[in-house]
């Protein structure tokens, strides 16, 4: 049965009336000659007028400083738009009205009522902003891995053989120590053991425990419980290891956890559980252990500066990741995934890398491994022409054996060859210290905040700020 249609509906301008009283904005409608057609109750009481007795007076003669008129006959829409009135700045927006094409009149709102309105945005939307970091951050900590073994890049026997090793340890739950040189990617073969691993939809969680102070450390990785210490938060707090329950948690440059801290986290590894700070009761976790060093842990059992219970714990399979140099025939493949990593990110196109570049970048040692390639070719991707072709030229000199790269002198001045001087020192520096700003800043003897404004100046981009990235492979 069709639905009867009702006869009478409410009348247009009752209910435009109403609308009108009933809204606490200030709203305005103008014919297309600029005469006010009706007036919100708020708008009018701001402006201390009837609104029934300035229908059909012009705009310009109730609201000052107003471009409803205007907008009214051109039909250019006029949005967020500063106003004054009384006094007062006010934000407003002024839309047209069409029928059939034409303009027939136009509709106008105060958006933001004062600069006080403007002030209290501001600052509900910097609370916004600060509480989605906050959850990006406790998301970064808590989230799957990123790679997996096919982000494994290379044809060399070594990393041949790694990644057969990283797919049969995944099937288990074993701990695992990964060992290397700085750079060489270690984090990159923890994330695709947790990825090829039945945990690879559970949390995967990174630590390094290089850039926590030992005070914070213990907090971090178990937690504490309401009033455990001085500043503790209300609730008490849960640790990583609890935020990894079920998935796997990456303990990276495992060499620098104090040994207070080894005998809790050699409890976790053997009895699979944890206990809070200020608490007396444990808690049982399921968590898979991935560490990573880029010292020589032996050495540090026999110097008593690591237990030797928990090195023997969480070497129960061992990965060496090999450095670049040992591998120079993985280079060209690296330098063309790198290369095709960096222009995405950069919003860059790279056309090719010359033979000439090609053959340095295999021949240099890569002191920094992986991480010191990437870095290299994103500031070789600075300085190529047009032709988006990365060639020798535009490799540091510490890797062309060659002197910084000017033009003659008659084609720079001095002021442009004593900036290209300074941004070739902040290059070497970036590079020579793994991308990490705070170590660059440090060795150049200038404060972080002033490494960033030449950075800026000079538009040098990439880089670490936490140091943490163990770049990619």
């Amino acid at each position: 049965m069709t639905q009867v249609r009702r006869k009478k509906s409410i009348e247009a301008g009752i209910l435009l009336d109403t609308m009108l009283s009933a809204v606490d904005e200030r709203i305005v409608i103008v014919d297309q000659d600029g005469y006010i057609e009706a007036l919100s109750t708020s708008y009018a009481e701001f402006l201390e007028v009837d609104p029934g007795l300035v229908v059909g007076r012009h705009v310009k003669e109730v609201i000052e400083n107003t471009r409803m008129d205007t907008v009214a006959k051109s039909g250019i829409p006029e949005v967020g738009v500063a106003q004054v009135i009384k006094g007062e700045k006010m934000i407003a927006s002024r839309i047209p009205i069409f029928k059939n094409g034409e303009v027939i009149g136009a509709f106008g709102r105060v958006l933001l009522r004062n600069m006080k309105d403007l002030q209290d945005l501001s600052k509900k939307m910097d609370t916004m902003i600060m509480e989605l970091n906050l959850y990006k951050k406790a998301f970064e900590q808590v989230s799957t891995a990123r790679y997996s073994v096919d982000d494994i890049i290379g044809k060399s026997l070594s990393i041949k053989e790694l990644k057969e090793v990283v797919r049969q340890v995944s099937k288990t739950s074993s701990s695992i120590l990964i060992l290397g040189e700085s750079g060489t990617g270690k984090e990159l073969f923890a994330h695709a053991i947790h990825q090829a691993s039945a945990r690879a939809g559970a949390p995967f969680v990174v630590v390094n425990c290089g850039t926590m102070s030992q005070e914070l450390i213990e907090s971090e990785l178990f937690g504490y419980v309401e009033g455990a210490f001085t500043g503790a938060r209300k609730g008490g707090k849960q640790g990583l290891f609890q935020a990894a329950n079920g998935g796997t948690i990456f303990l990276d440059e495992i060499g620098d956890i104090p040994l207070p801290l080894q005998v809790k986290l050699l409890r976790a590894l053997q009895e699979r559980e944890i206990r809070k700070i200020g608490s007396s009761v444990s808690e049982r976790i399921d968590v898979r252990i991935i560490a990573a060093t880029n010292k020589d842990l032996r050495s540090l059992v026999q110097e008593d500066k690591f237990r030797a219970d928990l090195y023997y714990r969480l070497n129960v399979v061992s990965l060496n990741i090999p450095a670049l140099r040992d591998r120079r025939e993985d280079i060209p493949l690296l330098v063309k995934a790198l290369s095709r990593k960096i222009a995405a990110r950069e919003g860059v196109s790279i056309a090719a890398i010359s033979k000439d570049a090609m053959e340095l970048l295999t021949r240099y040692e890569w002191p920094g491994n992986v991480r010191e390639l990437e870095n290299v070719l994103e500031r070789s991707i600075n300085f190529i022409g047009k032709d988006r072709i990365v060639r020798g030229k535009h490799l540091p000199a510490g890797i062309t054996g060659g002197d910084m790269d000017f033009a003659p002198a008659s084609e720079k001045t001095l002021k442009e060859m004593m900036e290209a001087a300074e941004r070739q020192v902040l290059v070497n520096a970036l590079l020579t210290n793994g991308g990490c700003k705070t170590k660059a800043a440090k060795a150049l003897g200038i404060s972080r905040t002033t490494l960033y404004e030449k950075m800026a100046q000079h538009r040098l981009t990439g880089g670490n700020d936490d140091c943490e990235g163990e770049g990619s492979v």
